[in-house]
């Protein structure tokens, strides 16, 4: 919608860009302790009335006289939606039995990437008739989602959670091994996009379809990725999403036609949600304490490695293609084994 949003407010391009960063840069700071202070507010009261804000700070973009007040209402969403999926994610481990978290937790992968990759296209049918719609859209859901709420059992936490319990050592090690094994791969897109355009030539609706496929296969597997956590343990499942994550970089920088490039690119769904749902498992399924602070940690960790990629990879792109996807990849192989606890979280056991 950006086009749409520049020609609305008067502003170019560039500055438009500007609404993606207003949002993202709150919703990433908060992140690192927005479950803590949820825990310590409430699980359900904080995720509802998040849900509301977000649902005001939508109308608030919507009816946004200026630029200056469209940017500051799109901060107010990131700070808003900082609060809800560190905290559903901590009810949902309380709410689900310890030997099918994996099976939940892949449950909760695939309706994510479900989100996410019908997203842009609702996004950009609604800015063909009007961009404002979009964000009268995503106000409806949250206050039904509001309405909604997490289940209340399970949604406090015994004493006082503090940062201090979060920002653990084994779980900032799980977020460095996220943030590498999903994050890179997942900022990484954009130079898929241009090594289609630049070797095969490909327009924009063609780039557009084949970097869906990475979304598209990994909401079918998630379930299956759940699975396969409760079966083989969260470690090994991280271990085996980086070890598919180090082909599928270097096979993308290889492949020499489109089509090799768009298959090998929609394994990388299967190798996110590996990764993804393995470090979310043994994050929620390894000690209660603060499970909802240390859940914020890791996604803020997450996030923040997608964020860098471009900023690491694109200069290298720049002087060598191949290099570019080469570079990821080997760190892939070698820092999520590095990075990823042998025993888990709190002491108890990684993989059983």
């Amino acid at each position: 919608m950006l086009p749409e949003l520049g020609a609305a407010y008067g502003v170019g391009s560039g500055d438009a860009a500007v609404s993606v960063t207003a949002y993202s840069l709150p919703f990433a700071a908060l992140m690192l302790v927005s479950g803590t202070w949820g825990a310590r507010w409430g699980r359900r009261r904080t995720v509802v009335v998040a849900y509301v804000v977000y649902a005001v700070a939508s109308l608030a973009c919507l009816l946004a006289p200026t630029w200056e007040l469209f940017l500051a209402a799109r901060a107010l969403q990131g700070a808003a939606n900082s609060f809800t999926t560190p905290l559903v994610m901590a009810a949902l481990a309380a709410a689900t039995d310890p030997g099918r978290l994996g099976r939940a937790l892949g449950w909760f992968g695939s309706l994510q990437s479900a989100g996410q990759t019908s997203a842009p296209l609702i996004g950009g049918l609604a800015a063909e008739l009007d961009w404002r719609l979009a964000f009268a859209g995503v106000a409806v859901v949250a206050l039904g989602l509001a309405v909604v709420g997490i289940p209340a059992a399970g949604t406090t936490e015994p004493g006082r959670p503090t940062l201090r319990s979060a920002l653990r050592p084994e779980v900032l090690r799980i977020g460095i091994a996220v943030a590498v094994g999903w994050g890179w791969m997942a900022g990484l897109a954009f130079l898929v996009a241009l090594r289609l355009e630049d070797s095969f030539g490909l327009d924009a609706g063609a780039r557009g379809l084949v970097l869906t496929g990475i979304g598209v296969a990994g909401l079918v597997c998630a379930p299956l990725v759940g699975r396969g956590v409760d079966r083989i343990g969260p470690r090994r499942t991280i271990l085996l999403g980086a070890a598919l994550g180090t082909l599928v970089l270097a096979g993308v920088g290889l492949a020499p036609t489109v089509w090799m490039v768009a298959a090998i690119w929609a394994l990388g769904g299967p190798a996110g949600q590996l990764v993804l749902v393995g470090t979310n498992a043994m994050v929620l399924g390894a000690g209660r304490a603060n499970a909802g602070g240390a859940t914020s940690v890791v996604q803020a960790v997450r996030f923040g490695g997608s964020s860098v990629a471009p900023v690491l990879f694109t200069p290298i792109y720049h002087v060598d293609p191949l290099a570019a996807f080469l570079a990821p990849a080997a760190a892939l192989a070698v820092l999520v084994p590095l990075a990823v606890p042998r025993g888990g979280v709190a002491g108890r056991p990684a993989d059983r």
